[in-house]
């Protein structure tokens, strides 16, 4: 069964940093394409950033320069590393692969 499980969330104030991790299980990845999402209240879901499995990365416009996507194929994981966040980034985010398979997501909160 595939499963995906996202940590690394929490309270930050605003400028600071947070790493967003997601471990999959129940096959490899390896060859498939990885991402993250995010929705805040009220909105639409939208990509943050996503990956191929040749590495090759995208980023939302909103995030670029300051998120960098990554992953670690032996270990099954795709990593978010978040920088200079502001209040608009409150979130949860979710992992995906290929859009196929969704994490349940985790709480992303930045404030004074």
């Amino acid at each position: 069964q595939v499963q995906l499980v996202e940590s690394g969330g929490g309270l930050v104030q605003p400028g600071g940093s947070l790493r967003l991790s997601c471990a999959a299980s129940g096959r490899s990845f390896s060859s498939d394409a990885m991402g993250w999402y995010r929705q805040a209240p009220g909105k639409q879901r939208e990509l943050v950033a996503g990956i191929s499995s040749g590495g090759t990365t995208k980023y939302a416009d909103s995030v670029k320069g300051r998120f960098t996507i990554s992953r670690d194929n032996a270990k099954n994981t795709v990593y978010l590393q978040m920088n200079s966040l502001k209040p608009e980034d409150t979130a949860v985010y979710l992992c995906t692969v290929r859009e196929m398979y969704w994490g349940r997501g985790t709480q992303v909160t930045v404030s004074s």
